[in-house]
């Protein structure tokens, strides 16, 4: 029995120690980036690092490229806004007779009075600002949705190797046992409950596998490169990103809230309103239209010079409509505003409570149970060698272990998305400030 199981404790105890000091044995130093050079520097061997993957999507992006050509657009709303009323050139002819028939040839200039145009140019401008949030909001998305996608690469990888890890000790497991039966050592159920555990973990193995690849298939999406393009992501950088969000972070990122693409899109909008309802209050002063010309009168066979002014009286229509609308709809702005600051509290006080629970579960499995559940499993290994426990009680460290290194990678994972969650809510489109940015060479990524 003894000469079975040697072998077999032997890989395991490497396999599962390698783990373990994998996913607590961490530097104490939290590395959040501050140079776009630094980030997401993974391994050589992974070939792309996040940095590299956001900026492959930016330039990759429909999305991205749509509010680009938006912005572009605004340009040419601000340019017509710019503009001067066009000149009216205006002919009139007097009887036909030519010794009666008087020509008179005259240019009519319309001046726009009231702030008209002032208001024209501030809304229109206010509205490319608002093309211009909204491509940083999109910026921002896209870098967020990468960010979630590139660590759920990572944790997903991860996760496939400690599953088929697992898988092979199971099925070895099940070899010894069944040798064990055939040798009359143990009763026939132990194999029973030996296979039934293999079945466990190839069922967890298949599950990683199908998330991993659904992984790696929103990424490649993302980055618009083939999947089999993506070489495996050193899953360190996930667990190295993950011990930046301390307190002190957290209140700095709290600081980063009004600059919010919600709350910036909304404060706009206000000023925009705001400005459309002085172009309309402006367009209930009449313009005024300046006429200079010449008269050629036949009979006197001379030129006289023609001078008017013209100015509308706005006895019926005075635009009252047209401003109480405005009016409204500038305080319907500015109940949006109100109700846009509330949902952005709101969801920074749910994020940020979602990370610090996200972050305390992964510092207790990284520190305690992950440490506790392999020292258990490796005291079940050997009181099983020496006859102290039967094979169920060392079954059952086993998948204490495989469940705690299970959980570990799920909390991890939330942690990440939850960071990519605020990532999307503060908006920022620099890429040396990122939520799950780490600062760290691929010499430390591979400690």
């Amino acid at each position: 029995m003894q000469k079975l199981w040697v072998p077999l404790t032997a890989l395991a105890t490497l396999t599962m120690a390698g783990y373990c000091s994998d996913a607590y044995s961490q530097s104490s130093q939290a590395p959040w980036a501050h140079h776009a050079d630094q980030v997401g520097s993974a391994t050589p061997s992974s070939g792309m690092s996040l940095i590299e993957a956001i900026t492959l999507a930016w330039q990759h992006s429909p999305d991205l490229q749509a509010a680009e050509r938006e912005l572009q657009a605004s340009e040419g709303a601000v340019m017509q806004a710019k503009a001067y009323p066009n000149p009216e050139l205006q002919a009139l002819v007097e009887d036909t007779r030519p010794e009666t028939r008087t020509t008179t040839v005259q240019l009519a200039q319309p001046i726009e009075l009231g702030g008209k145009r002032a208001a024209r140019i501030s809304a229109a401008q206010l509205s490319q600002a608002q093309s211009a949030v909204d491509l940083q909001a999109r910026r921002a998305q896209v870098r967020a949705d990468v960010t979630e996608a590139f660590f759920a690469l990572a944790i997903g990888q991860e996760r496939v190797r400690l599953a088929q890890a697992s898988n092979d000790l199971a099925t070895r497991a099940v070899e010894a046992v069944v040798k064990r039966v055939q040798a009359g050592k143990v009763s026939p159920v132990e194999e029973t409950r030996a296979k039934v555990a293999q079945s466990s973990t190839r069922l967890e193995l298949v599950q990683a596998q199908g998330d991993a690849r659904v992984a790696q298939q929103r990424l490649s999406s993302l980055l618009g490169r083939p999947a089999t393009s993506l070489l495996p992501i050193n899953w360190q950088t996930a667990v190295q990103a993950s011990e930046a969000f301390t307190p002190s972070f957290m209140k700095a990122q709290a600081q980063r809230l009004s600059d919010a693409p919600l709350l910036k899109q909304a404060r706009l909008e206000v000023d925009r309103r705001r400005s459309l309802a002085d172009l309309e209050q402006a367009k209930r002063v009449p313009d005024l239209t300046v006429t200079l010309g010449t008269k050629h009168a036949q009979e006197l066979g001379r030129n006289q010079a023609v001078i008017g002014l013209a100015l509308p009286l706005p006895v019926w229509d005075t635009n009252q409509g047209n401003v109480l609308q405005a009016l409204r709809l500038q305080d319907k702005a500015q109940a949006d505003l109100a109700a846009a600051q509330f949902q952005v509290e709101t969801r920074w006080s749910e994020l940020s409570e979602h990370i610090q629970s996200a972050r305390a579960e992964v510092q207790t499995l990284q520190q305690d149970v992950l440490p506790g559940a392999q020292s258990a499993w490796q005291a079940a290994v050997t009181g099983f060698e020496l006859g102290k426990f039967s094979f169920l009680d060392m079954l059952d460290a086993q998948r204490t272990l495989l469940q705690a290194r299970t959980q570990y990678l799920r909390a991890l994972g939330d942690l990440h998305r939850a960071a990519a969650d605020i990532d999307r809510l503060l908006g920022s489109d620099d890429l040396t400030v990122t939520p799950n940015a780490i600062e760290s060479s691929p010499e430390k990524a591979e400690k």
